[in-house]
């Protein structure tokens, strides 16, 4: 994950580019931009080994829209954050 530590404080307006492979060598391309409602670690129901509380944890951004829609992004080391 590419970012800029100030990029997750709340109310930092981000453009978020988001890589999704797929089965085929390909890859999709995603832009959102928002303000940063809040960003956190959170458990997934997932099980995974040796993990904290034995769940997998993600690193979330939950951001607004200039819609008012409401975007919870999972961030991976595909994911670009860019202050705008």
């Amino acid at each position: 994950m590419s970012s800029e530590t100030h990029a997750f404080e709340p109310g930092t307006r981000v453009r978020v580019t988001h890589q999704i492979s797929n089965s085929h060598d390909e890859s999709w391309t995603n832009t959102i931009e928002g303000v940063v409602r809040r960003y956190r670690q959170a458990k997934t129901g997932s099980w995974f080994a040796h993990a904290k509380d034995d769940r997998l944890w993600l690193d979330r951004l939950e951001m607004e829209r200039d819609n008012g829609e409401i975007v919870i992004l999972n961030l991976d080391q595909f994911t670009l954050i860019e202050s705008v």
